[in-house]
């Protein structure tokens, strides 16, 4: 049995990792190898094909590194059970069994051009085209994936550290679509890089924290003033778990009716998720409101014990409210105002983050000059901030970061 056929004969028989043949380049290699007894126009056709992929991909001079990574980020049973540090409950069948697939992952990794060429059953039908056809290099495996022996220790601890599938190639998602779908250019702010209210962010760092160690920790809303660092907040304290196995998937407040298709979604992924809900407020308690009601508190789709919403409003009750509301014709009048505010109180945490007044604005001001090395009489920063802050009408985090921007 020659190179190529043995290849082909071991992608085929992948269980654990059969997933890697969705991805395209794997397909695209197994294609070219499954040719290797076919006409040549058809093995020509695969041979073009995936060397043109290889290009689009960027990994003609590293196939094994792009083999590899498709592994790597493949959600099986075994990425699973290693993300939740539980590969030794798997039984010694399952363990052989992946050991094997990703010996035969990097037998055909290593294929290079000559291999496959000269085990073609037709190359003296094409020997002048062959002469000519593009060469790729094969390069190193991805990090876990060095000096394989068998042992799966490396490549479980990967996975424990980083997750599975495509939550460990990305930290950032949004529901679309009817589905989670990663954020490439996602916001990377840290904690260190914000300026002032401490002590709301340390209650969002502890309930994180408590979240991420199992213990008894609340849906949180952010409620208040535009630009003072709601939004960011989230971002950053999610940014700061991130190694601990805790990701984000946004949910767009006009999708909220998908709520328990996402919810049903994560719920057996052994990872831990914020749902993050951005600028939510309702004109009026419609079906949306209602569905994130039920699923805060009281309905039969609950939160399942790896999520958390965190949400953000510049409305503390999150609902419109007209004093015609108030002043409502309804004879429980009382009943109608308890409805209206019974969804911000199904939070268990809620923090109001206000503006702040001109001492601190401008000491905001004087930590991010500090901290993008501007430097500019003390004076001169704090008449050009406050000239800033009156053009916008408000004094602001965001008001102050955009002055700094002007700046540099």
């Amino acid at each position: 049995m020659n190179k190529t056929k043995k290849a082909f004969f071991l992608m085929s028989s992948l269980s654990i990792y059969k997933g890697i043949l969705s991805r395209s380049v794997p397909s695209a290699l197994f294609r070219l190898i499954k040719s290797i007894d076919k006409c040549p126009e058809e093995f020509l056709s695969a041979y073009g094909d995936f060397y043109k992929l290889l290009c689009e991909r960027n990994c003609s001079d590293s196939l094994c590194y792009n083999m590899t990574e498709a592994a790597l980020f493949d959600e099986n049973y075994f990425t699973k059970c290693a993300t939740a540090g539980k590969t030794g409950e798997m039984t010694a069948e399952e363990t052989e069994a992946t050991a094997n697939d990703i010996f035969s992952i990097m037998f055909a990794s290593n294929l290079t051009p000559k291999d496959i060429l000269e085990d073609y059953s037709y190359k003296e039908d094409i020997k002048e085209i062959i002469s000519v056809l593009p060469k790729w290099k094969c390069g190193l495996p991805a990090k876990p994936f060095i000096n394989f022996d068998g042992g799966l220790e490396t490549i479980a601890f990967f996975h424990r550290v980083n997750g599975c599938g495509m939550f460990a190639r990305y930290r950032s998602f949004v529901w679309r679509d009817s589905k989670i779908q990663p954020i490439i250019n996602d916001d990377k702010v840290r904690i260190q890089d914000l300026v002032d209210y401490e002590y709301q962010r340390n209650q969002v760092i502890e309930n994180t924290k408590a979240f991420m160690e199992g213990k008894n920790a609340n849906n949180c809303l952010l409620y208040g003033d535009m630009g003072t660092g709601k939004s960011t907040t989230v971002k950053a304290v999610v940014n700061e778990f991130r190694s601990k196995g805790l990701r984000i998937v946004e949910m767009p407040k006009e999708m909220l009716m998908d709520f328990p298709l996402l919810v049903d979604t994560i719920a057996d992924i052994p990872m831990k998720f914020i749902i993050f809900i951005d600028d939510l407020s309702f004109q009026r308690q419609d079906e949306c409101y209602t569905s994130l009601k039920a699923v805060l508190e009281g309905g039969v789709a609950s939160l399942p014990h790896n999520a958390l919403i965190y949400a953000t409003s510049n409305r503390r009750h999150l609902v419109r409210e007209n004093f015609e509301d108030r002043n409502c014709t309804e004879v429980n009048r009382r009943d109608n105002m308890q409805e209206t505010l019974s969804l911000s109180d199904r939070f268990g945490l809620s923090i109001g983050y206000y503006v702040p007044d001109k001492k601190k604005y401008l000491h905001i001001v004087d930590q991010l000059a500090k901290a993008h090395n501007i430097n500019i009489p003390a004076q001169e920063l704090h008449i050009g901030a406050e000239a800033f802050a009156t053009q916008r009408a408000t004094r602001s985090p965001r008001t102050a970061q955009q002055y700094i921007k002007t700046l540099l």
